[in-house]
Parts: C-alpha cells; sequence; structure tokens
C-alpha cells in the first residue's frame, strides 16, 4: 500500500509511529492490557483506526467507521493492519486536501472545527498516543521521539482540557520530565506505565 503524505508534518510523523507499532505487535500479544484501563491491546487498535477514520470522515462527509471507537470489541477479523491500513489512509487522503490557509477544518471532536494546523494535530495526537500505549503494553520502545512529543504538547495544550470532561483524557499527573513525560502526565498517563 502506498503511504499518503498529507503535507501536515505532525499527522504524518505520528501516522508513521501508528503503523509501525502495529505492525510490530507479538502475535500473542493481542489480549494484553494497555494504559487505556479499560481496554487491551486489540481494542485500542480498533479505537485508534476508528477515531481516524472519524478524522476523514469530518472533513469529506464520507462514512465514519462502521463500528463504534469508544466501544471496542477487542476482535478483529483479518490482521490488524488490515484493519488499520484503510482508516490512517483515507484519514491522511482527507488531511492532504487541507491547506494552511484555510481558517478552519471540521473534527469529530468538540468544538468540532478547529484551526487546520490544530485539527491536524488532534489527529496526530490520537494516532501517536494510541501508538505510545500499544508500544508499552507490548514491550515496545517508546513510537515519541522528542519532536513529535512536543509538538503533540503544544496541541493537547489547546484541545485536551474541554475533552477531558467526555473521559477522553484522565486529570493531568503532576511531575516533571523531558517532552515525553510532560506530554503523557499532561495527557494523565503514567509514563513509567506496566500492565
Amino acid at each position: 500500500m502506498t503511504t499518503i503524505t498529507t503535507g501536515w508534518d505532525l499527522l504524518d510523523t505520528a501516522h508513521d509511529a501508528l503503523r509501525a507499532t502495529v505492525r510490530r505487535v507479538p502475535a500473542d500479544a493481542w489480549s494484553r492490557p494497555t494504559p487505556c484501563s479499560e481496554w487491551n491491546v486489540a481494542q485500542v487498535v480498533q479505537h485508534a483506526a476508528g477515531d481516524q477514520l472519524a478524522f476523514a470522515a469530518a472533513i469529506t462527509g464520507e462514512p465514519g467507521p462502521d463500528f463504534n471507537p469508544f466501544a471496542p470489541s477487542g476482535v478483529i477479523d483479518g490482521a490488524p493492519s488490515d484493519l488499520l491500513e484503510p482508516m490512517v489512509a483515507a484519514c491522511a487522503a482527507a488531511w492532504a486536501t487541507i491547506g494552511a490557509d484555510v481558517e478552519s477544518v471540521p473534527v469529530p471532536v468538540p468544538p468540532n472545527a478547529l484551526p487546520p494546523a490544530v485539527g491536524a494535530g488532534a489527529a496526530a495526537l490520537d494516532a501517536a498516543v494510541h501508538a505510545w500505549d500499544i508500544a508499552r503494553a507490548t514491550g515496545q520502545p517508546s513510537p515519541l521521539t522528542p519532536e513529535l512529543a512536543a509538538g503533540l504538547l503544544d496541541v493537547a495544550r489547546q484541545i485536551v482540557e474541554p475533552l477531558r470532561q467526555y473521559g477522553a483524557y484522565a486529570a493531568a499527573i503532576e511531575g516533571t520530565g523531558d517532552e515525553e513525560t510532560a506530554l503523557l502526565h499532561y495527557l494523565g498517563r503514567d509514563p513509567h506505565w506496566t500492565a
């Protein structure tokens, strides 16, 4: 499958991180617990894929996922990458149509329209943080580089507070650390989480 670049570097990097992390999940790891305490690895993959398709649908008006990304079953027919790839590709194709000069772009999260850099960043935040969840659960190295984490933290500070009331993110954790730690703390994630 040809990878579509969006022209939004943060989003392209996050999509690459999510794809690579899912490809490296060991065959026996799909039912492992994750930092998303209600979901196992397969459910986080379903959620992340569905969210990316929801970002695409908000832009294109085409159908979103045919399942509820907030109630993932954990049952993936076929290879997980077969579920993930088309949804990430749809998101990338949709964002590739959005120029930096657009005033706002529709998004599937409140307030449902954001400046384009922030909207692309919101999709990137979702993809990259769930890549981190999957990596942490399956013993992989973190996909959050210092540059990616810093860019995502900037976006998170612009969009996360209203989303906490919907349970999308836990309360921020106090603490200091590098860019990755700062991002994870802000999102209510423990950088040292273990199953």
